[in-house]
């Protein structure tokens, strides 16, 4: 079959062609029908060698959905035939944050060298792959592939985000969104569905501002050295309930601090490198930050429940599996408004 993997430290990505993957006892097989690019494979591709946790090559993709070819020994609730979404942050499924779905928070993933497939073990990016327990699938229910496949991960880290902060984005609260790509924009959306609060979007970029005022934010601001003070201006000198930072880098950190009312909680998402000191003075008081990890299984469910109704829709660009290193040229680039999809058999 053909797999895009990252194969040397260094490297760019490259569409190869490998053996045909078989599901052992407890696993289950998936032909590929859509796989998401995103941002964090860049990271990864970046990183040295030293920083590497796992060998290479490494079939990457981390947002897979796909049609079950085969069941494993064992494996139950599920029937060939059916489309299914991964669920992508594997865990040990015994401890106590397993037990609850919240395999983002396993406690012992990394000490018995669990990973998250396209992050560690093989993902999505192939024709076929291995899912390492049905557990980790969740029923697409009529959902299109492309549709869907950005919400296993630039869906539910948003969510995720969001949904812990539910309590102070009541009628009057703003919340501000710096940098509306994949996720950006698919947290706008999200914003606006779920809550009351005054939703303002940061960015560099015109088309990407353009995207944000078409998803739902109220008002854009261009994410420069004055985006502080223009979001106090907006909200009458108190500034924003929430924060959530999806570039991640030492500029827009201390912008989101910044702009950060007394009591708001400060979400940093992005892998940008930047982080925002916390201390007496250093924020408004009472200023919460935190860097979240994706989302639990029941809130990969609950993303895609509400794609059903129509709520969220990721704007896709789709390539064909030998198009790959080309979309991640671009992401890296800046070039993709959206989410970038990879069809391996497109």
């Amino acid at each position: 079959m053909k797999a895009v993997q990252y194969r040397e430290v260094g490297g760019a990505p490259q569409v190869v062609t490998v053996p045909d993957p078989e599901a052992g006892p407890g696993q289950v097989l998936l032909e590929v029908t859509a796989a998401g690019v995103c941002h964090s494979d860049i990271a990864v591709m970046g990183m040295p060698a030293d920083a590497l946790r796992f060998p290479l090559p490494l079939t990457l993709g981390h947002e897979g959905v796909g049609t079950v070819a085969a069941l494993g020994a064992g494996v139950t609730g599920l029937t060939v035939g059916e489309q299914v979404a991964v669920y992508g942050p594997w865990g040990c499924g015994r401890c106590a944050a397993c037990a609850q779905g919240r395999e983002n928070s396993c406690h012992h993933a990394a000490e018995l060298g669990i990973f998250p497939p396209g992050l560690g073990a093989p993902g999505a990016m192939a024709e076929y792959m291995v899912v390492d327990d049905a557990r980790h699938l969740v029923p697409l229910d009529g959902l299109d592939p492309v549709a869907a496949v950005p919400l296993t991960d630039a869906g539910l880290t948003p969510y995720h985000a969001i949904k812990r902060s539910l309590p102070k984005l009541v009628p009057g609260s703003t919340a501000v969104v710096i940098g509306a790509g994949g996720l950006g924009h698919v947290a706008i959306q999200l914003l606006r569905a779920m809550t009351a609060a005054h939703v303002i979007a940061l960015d560099v970029a015109d088309e990407k501002l353009a995207l944000a005022r078409e998803v739902g934010a109220h008002e854009t601001v261009r994410s420069d050295a004055h985006a502080a003070a223009a979001v106090r201006e907006r909200t009458g000198g108190l500034g924003a309930q929430l924060v959530l930072d999806f570039v991640g880098a030492p500029p827009t950190t201390a912008a989101a601090g910044a702009m950060a009312a007394p009591e708001a909680d400060v979400t940093i998402v992005g892998l940008g490198g930047g982080a925002l000191p916390v201390g007496f003075g250093t924020t408004a008081y009472e200023v919460s930050v935190c860097s979240p990890y994706w989302g639990s299984r029941a809130e990969l469910a609950e993303v895609l429940a509400l794609a059903r109704t129509g709520a969220v829709a990721v704007h896709t660009e789709t390539y064909g599996i030998d198009e790959a290193p080309l979309a991640y040229e671009r992401l890296h680039q800046g070039k993709i408004t959206g989410r970038a999809v990879i069809l391996p058999r497109g």
